[in-house]
């Protein structure tokens, strides 16, 4: 690609998307955005990496979940919101989060 380590770490720390280590079968991204902290981003964020027992950063034990921070989903009319792939998830309450990633097995 006749690029240095350098350029190339630029461009993948700027992509969200292009991952530097492993990640799970599935990747959660939350949004972190004002609008979906706003309308409780920190409750959703609390419950996802207590069930998941995870940071973010973190990989599930069992290999399943990735849980990422995103600065916008483009959907801040529907906060909060999360995409698990390329699933959109909006308006999301605590009580959906175990049926949602019931989905993933």
């Amino acid at each position: 690609m006749d690029m240095s380590a350098e350029e190339l770490d630029s461009v993948a720390t700027f992509y969200n998307l292009i991952f530097r280590k492993p990640v799970g079968r599935h990747v959660i991204l939350l949004c972190d955005s004002i609008s979906c902290w706003v309308m409780g981003y920190e409750n959703i964020r609390l419950q996802l990496t207590k069930r998941l027992n995870i940071k973010y950063g973190e990989t599930s034990a069992d290999g399943r979940f990735t849980i990422l921070p995103n600065p916008c989903l483009g959907t801040c009319d529907c906060a909060p919101a999360l995409m698990i792939d390329s699933d959109l998830y909006r308006n999301i309450k605590v009580e959906q989060l175990d049926d949602i990633l019931r989905k993933y097995e």
